[in-house]
């Protein structure tokens, strides 16, 4: 087994020419920086909820089979190089876009904090460091995907997001957004990654209010956190310094929060017990 990565949450390991090994790890990032702290079970967590969606949705996949509590294989494929994001709701990146004058909506979208969208949008990014938004225009100017892609990858990341809103509906959730990520195999078009509370925003039913912060069961909580206590603003300062922003350390309340939410989350959306 050869070493690949190390990404933000998981290690990718060669297996052979045609799988490779997935390794979630408790690790956690926002904001595009790596924390030094762990968040426990999170990486059973991941891994069990991306074997779940996985199994649960019917579209072709890439996934093999689970082989520990953190780890399952999949097939090797040729990845796209955009992040497939779809947002039914007002928040997040989209709301602050707008807010800073950076989007502008068509007649229709509400501009109320965490309001429902008519219809799930398709709101894509590049796949970096720091993930830029994307329009259908720039993703074809810079052959990230041909036009025939671009709809396919549209009309399969809403499909997905509507059968797996209907589930969360189904738990007492709210699926706000969600980041997918596509690969092609034998030239075909196949969902790829994984899904998890570090690629969706998961809201309570029971406490969603327009107009204010979501109580969140995913790593949205984190974010919150970072915001409301300057760091995302001293990241970026960072950034624009030209230096590599420094993590806070997360504090131990707000880790086992993070924790319970993820394996409640799980066990509400699956029916099953970690």
């Amino acid at each position: 087994m050869k070493f690949l990565t190390s990404g933000k949450v998981k290690d990718v390991y060669e297996l052979n020419d045609k799988e490779l090994l997935f390794k979630f790890t408790n690790r956690v990032s926002a904001y595009d920086v790596k924390f030094k702290d762990e968040i426990p079970k999170k990486g059973e967590v991941l891994c069990k909820f991306a074997e779940y969606w996985f199994k649960k949705l019917d579209v072709p996949h890439h996934f093999v089979e689970r082989k520990s509590d953190t780890e399952i294989i999949v097939k090797k494929l040729h990845m796209f190089p955009i992040e497939c994001v779809v947002r039914g709701y007002f928040y997040g990146s989209l709301f602050s876009r707008w807010k800073n004058g950076k989007l502008s909506l068509d007649a229709g979208i509400p501009t109320k904090l965490a309001a429902r969208l008519p219809k799930p949008i398709f709101d894509p990014t590049t796949k970096s460091t720091h993930d830029t938004p994307l329009d259908k225009t720039q993703a074809i100017l810079q052959k990230l995907v041909t036009n025939d892609e671009y709809d396919c990858l549209t009309e399969k990341s809403i499909k997905i997001y509507n059968d797996m809103e209907v589930i969360a509906d189904k738990a007492g959730f709210i699926l706000a957004d969600l980041k997918l990520e596509f690969g092609k195999l034998d030239d075909k078009i196949i969902l790829a990654d994984s899904i998890g509370p570090d690629e969706f925003r998961l809201w309570p039913k029971d406490t969603y209010k327009i107009g204010r912060i979501q109580d969140a069961y995913d790593k949205q909580i984190l974010r919150d956190w970072l915001s409301e206590n300057g760091y995302e603003d001293k990241f970026d300062t960072s950034r624009s310094n030209g230096e590599e922003p420094i993590p806070p350390s997360i504090p131990p309340d707000l880790i086992s929060k993070m924790t319970q939410r993820y394996v409640t989350a799980y066990e509400r959306m699956t029916e099953s017990t970690l």
